[in-house]
Formats: C-alpha cells, structure tokens, sequence
C-alpha cells in the first residue's frame, strides 16, 4: 500500500512538472516597450569599447571630453533590465560638459554585450562585469585613475557600495533612488500583492529552470506590467515609467529569466558598507513605490560621516526626467567636485536635506 502511495505520488509531481514546463497556457505576454527609432546619432564624444571577460563580452561606450585628460571617470550601471541606450546618457552628457569621462555598459546576457541565456539576471555576475569594466577604466591613459566614481541607480544601487568596499581605489559613490535592502523591498511587494503572487511566481521560477534542464527555450517574466499582473514590477507607476525611460531604446527587452528569481542576488548594502572608505552620496525619493524609502537609513547609520543624503520628494521614476532630472544631476555634480576638490567630506548621514518645497511636487505622486 505504502509503495503504491508513493508511486501515485510520483507520478503527480512529474505529471504537474510537466504541464508546467511544457503547457502553452504559462506563457507570459508582456508589454511592448522601446525599439523605437528616434532618429538620433551618437554623439561626438561617444565611442564604441569592448571589453573581454574570460568567457563573455561586456559592450560599453566610453564617453570623453574634448582634450587629452586624464579625465575623472563616472562607470554608470543602468537600473534593472536595462541597457545602455536608454536613460543614462543625459547623465553621460552632462558630465562630459563638466569635463568627466563616463562609461556605460552592458550587462551580460543584455542588450549588445554577450552571454547566454539572453535575459538572464544574475546579481552576483553583474558586479563582476562591474569589476571588469572598473579595471578597464583603471589601465585607459585619459582616465585618472585616482578619480572614479561608481554610480548605480534602482535595483542596482548597491553595487557602488559593494564594489567600494572591497576596492579603495574607488574616490566616491552615486547611489540614486537606490535598492540596498533587499528584505525591506521585498516587503512592498508583499504588501500589496500578498502571498499568492509569491507562490504564482515560484510556479514560473519552476518552470523556466525546467524548461533550462530540458534545453528548451527560456521562460520570461516580464520585467514590468501591470497593476495585478505577473511582473517584476507591477506597481501602479511602474509600466508608464519604464515606457518613457525606455522609449528610445533598440535593445531593451520586457523580459527576464523566470530562473533569475531563484539565483542569489549578492550582499545587500548593509553587510558591505563598514567596508567602504569613500564619500557616499544617497538620493532617495520619497514617495518610492518600487524600492523601500527606508532602506538606506541602515546603509548610513553604517557609512557615518562618510555619507550624504539628499531627500526628494518625488516618486521612484520622476528623477530621471524634468526639473526632477536637473536638480538631481546638479547635486550630483556639486557631491563630484567637492570630493575632487579634496574639501572636508560630508559632515553627517543626514548633512544635506532638501524639504519638500524647495522642489516641485507632482500632485498624483503625493
């Protein structure tokens, strides 16, 4: 009697295995966002570089201003998904105009770099390619190598953080509206979407990793959606930013690895903070859906007087664009030359404070 429970039992979990990894019916669609042409051409100070890991391709564009330098360098890591070509180049411009080298990258299994599975997020990968693209900028002649400054946005905000711990070279760190507490965001999510969405995503998790076994093709989940939808990212902002931020962009895709949620993202900020030696500014929009606006508090506690706060009160996606933009990309250029300045860091975690009416608030976000 025992074996033939067993057996029935068996026969379930394959039978379920099977429909999952195989049935039509589990297959996401996602929302159509960027491949638009919008006609515009790289800029002068931009070029093409490749940059050889030992198995893969990083695609990145170096940015530099017009004379020979050594440049101060800015290395911008993109928020989560995206590529390139979208998003960080005002930021990229305005740096230049201030006289910094800038590089932007691909992450591996994005955009133009290379790697396979195509849309495959790996935290862990991601700051090696991070790491890569830092030795690349230390061994460039028109980069002053005592002068680079990691910035990171969103989902990727704690990599400046981790990657200063454990390099000193590193002069300073942009954390913008950043996730660094991974617990704390997560609980956002649970929230609002309760454990039934947890469980439907483990259900595509599964799926993907079989279907990976199997050599079939990936299973994606869109990177964003709708409200109540299966996303990554469903809050009720979410798909109307990522369609401006994204736009303009030939390489992004709505999709990632259901698998991705089953692979280690890395340390939080937290546990790698006591490490870091350098000025750290935070910028942190408080009125943020998407990441926890209280994840940095822990980070700062931590980083002392070697960080800076600035408090927005705008939304998640409202810092890339308009007068948002500006005044965040001003702040960023102020913290820039201050610590190239070699002028006395930051007085304390909370020395820089910009109240709510200083800045334009958009009603539908408060």
């Amino acid at each position: 009697m025992g074996e033939q429970i067993f057996f029935g039992m068996l026969i379930l979990v394959i039978c379920y295995l099977l429909f999952i990894i195989l049935h039509p019916s589990l297959t996401l669609e996602a929302e159509a966002i960027g491949g638009d042409d919008l006609g515009s051409e790289a800029p002068d100070c931009r070029q093409t570089v490749n940059i050889e890991l030992e198995k893969e391709t990083i695609s990145a564009w170096l940015y530099l201003p017009a004379d020979q330098g050594p440049f101060p360098c800015i290395i911008m890591n993109t928020g989560f998904g995206g590529t390139k070509d979208v998003l960080m180049e005002p930021y990229a411009l305005r740096f230049v105009e201030n006289g910094l080298a800038v590089i932007t990258f691909d992450y591996r299994y994005f955009g133009e770099s290379t790697g396979s599975p195509r849309q495959l997020y790996d935290g862990i990968e991601q700051q090696e390619d991070l790491r890569a693209v830092i030795e690349f900028a230390l061994a460039n002649s028109r980069i002053d190598s005592t002068r680079i400054v990691i910035w990171s946005t969103s989902a990727t905000g704690r990599y400046g953080i981790n990657a200063a711990s454990e390099d000193p070279t590193i002069a300073g760190v942009i954390a913008q509206c950043p996730s660094l507490n991974h617990k704390l965001d997560d609980g956002i999510i649970f929230k609002r979407e309760g454990i039934g969405y947890f469980l439907k995503l483990f259900m595509h998790m599964q799926r993907d990793k079989g279907r990976s076994r199997l050599r079939l093709t990936p299973h994606l989940i869109p990177i964003v959606g709708k409200p109540g939808t299966i996303a990554m990212m469903n809050a009720p902002e979410a798909l109307e930013g990522y369609r401006d931020l994204m736009a303009g962009s030939k390489t992004f895709i709505n999709g990632i690895c259901a698998r991705s949620l089953l692979i280690w993202p890395g340390p939080d900020a937290p546990k790698m903070a006591p490490k870091v030696r350098c000025p750290v500014l935070v910028q942190v929009c408080e009125y943020d859906t998407i990441v926890s606006k209280d994840s940095y508090k822990k980070v700062v506690a931590i980083l002392g007087d070697k960080a800076t706060v600035i408090r927005y009160p705008i939304g998640h996606f409202d810092i890339y664009k308009g007068s948002h933009f500006e005044r965040a990309v001003e702040d960023q250029l102020a913290f820039i030359k201050q610590i190239f300045a070699n002028r006395p860091e930051p007085a304390g975690p909370e020395s820089i404070l910009i109240e709510p009416e200083s800045i334009p608030t958009d009603p539908a976000i408060v």
